[in-house]
């Protein structure tokens, strides 16, 4: 059987349902995990999936995969991406795949795996496949048998846990939008038992996402949000993304409230608790979070982009709190340090419900002239390699500091600006932010001429 390359991402493996992802593929797969999880001394491995059409018939080919390695599954059915990491912990199994295409299109899906408390990523993925190129497999465990296979549902553990240790202050008024992703069955319940009076927008949980793309880091797929809360008396928007391990923020006026200035709301409260605590944050994100941390006791430490690159991190520092500009937001302080987009909203009501106005508070966060997200398409590959020239070539004399820890990120007295390649698609990711328009286009113009100099021909996205 023909497993194919492109499919082992740098966080997750992913592809188009029925052809380059289907049944037999991901029960090969399955059988690599669970040999792999069998190496590693664990015995047992909680699986899920979201609310794709794919997800029945995937998870099942992935459990028979699992259990043909000798190893134990625990089917925990239709839930959120975090359900399955917090199983996980509750279950003692501290190893768990995820059936989900994330924020991909209908057509796709894939697995987030993490095998004895390590997210698998980059070189541990690809070691899976050539698990499954040599076939070096086990057959079996130590008696020689299948492993065997048992459902459990994790809702009530989950919801009671976050219900027990969230306190708000006074019960707000939300509405959730889930763009018909798997949060629709969880998000809203969670919210209610805090206290809250929930206004719901696109829960039910539908494979085809019919009214909108579930990924709130898009701001188009926030419009009707941002429309629902200018007639309703509800307080704050949330939105998630297809999977649940991301949240949207959108305020009562309609302003969207990206996960870095989220991530400051957050470092508040955890430095007030935890002083000197260390904050993490990706290259993509706001460089007001420096000095927002240190103001507050905490210490800043800036690292590169990509979930499990985060979790390594935070494991190995011990920081209390991670987030990304993606939307993953990490807490280790009073939870397990996963990414969890439904546990996030929960801290960031917490926190609301203790401001006189919520509005306010989210409105006053310091901000600055910054632009989305640009992409640089190119062939596959060539992003790597225009970026190693860029790294050793790339002059700025302007720049105060030159960070190459994750691409190109230039600090300046008044901005920066960010290019780096990505780790799942084709392109150089492009971000710039600065403290007024002037200062923006200079720094746009130092990025344009070094990358001209190396790439002459290349069509820039600013």
């Amino acid at each position: 059987m023909h497993i194919p390359k492109e499919i082992f991402k740098a966080y997750d493996i992913r592809g188009i349902v029925g052809k380059t992802l289907t049944p037999e593929i991901v029960e090969a797969i399955g059988q690599a995990i669970g040999s792999e999880a069998f190496a590693r001394k664990q015995s047992a491995i909680c699986i899920g999936r979201d609310g794709r059409l794919s997800g029945p018939e995937l998870s099942q080919a992935l459990a028979r995969g699992i259990q043909k390695a000798g190893v134990d599954v625990i089917d925990l059915g239709m839930v959120a991406t975090p359900m399955t990491y917090f199983a996980a912990y509750e279950l003692g199994t501290n190893s768990a795949v995820m059936v989900t295409g994330s924020h991909n299109p209908p057509d796709y899906n894939g697995l987030k795996m993490v095998l004895g408390g390590e997210t698998l990523s980059g070189e541990t993925i690809q070691q899976l496949r050539q698990r499954l190129e040599e076939k070096n497999l086990s057959h079996g465990n130590q008696s020689g048998g299948m492993g065997d296979y048992k459902t459990h549902d994790i809702t009530e553990a989950y919801l009671s846990r976050i219900a027990g240790d969230i306190r708000l202050a006074r019960p707000m008024k939300i509405i959730v939008d889930c763009g018909n992703g798997v949060p629709g069955a969880f998000a809203p319940e969670l919210y209610r038992r805090l206290g809250c009076t929930v206004e719901e927008m696109y829960c039910e949980v539908d494979g085809t996402f019919p009214n909108h793309h579930p990924d709130p880091s898009v701001p188009k797929n926030l419009a009707d949000l941002i429309a629902r809360l200018k007639t309703s008396d509800a307080e704050l928007g949330f939105a998630f993304d297809g999977d649940g391990d991301r949240l949207g923020v959108v305020t009562k006026d309609g302003s969207i409230i990206f996960p870095d200035r989220q991530l400051m709301l957050f470092a508040d409260d955890v430095l007030s608790r935890n002083p000197g605590a260390e904050v993490i944050f990706d290259v993509k994100s706001t460089r007001k979070l420096f000095d927002w941390i240190r103001a507050r006791g905490g210490k800043p430490t800036l690292w590169k982009t990509g979930h499990s690159f985060i979790k390594a991190k935070m494991k190995e520092s011990g920081a209390l709190l991670a987030g990304e500009m993606s939307g993953h937001i990490f807490f280790k302080e009073r939870w397990y340090g996963f990414d969890d987009g439904m546990y996030a909203g929960a801290r960031m009501l917490e926190y609301l419900s203790r401001q006189r106005d919520p509005n306010v508070t989210l409105k006053g966060l310091p901000d600055t002239i910054n632009t989305p997200e640009l992409q640089i398409k190119m062939a596959e590959g060539e992003h790597y390699a225009l970026m190693e020239r860029l790294q050793k070539t790339a002059r700025f004399p302007d720049a105060q500091e030159v960070i190459t820890l994750d691409g190109l990120r230039v600090e300046y007295t008044d901005g920066f600006g960010l290019a780096r390649p990505s780790n799942t698609t084709p392109v150089i990711v492009l971000r710039f932010e600065a403290d007024n328009e002037s200062a923006i286009k200079r720094i746009q113009e130092d990025f344009r001429r070094v990358i001209k100099e190396q790439a002459p021909g290349l069509d820039l996205p600013f």
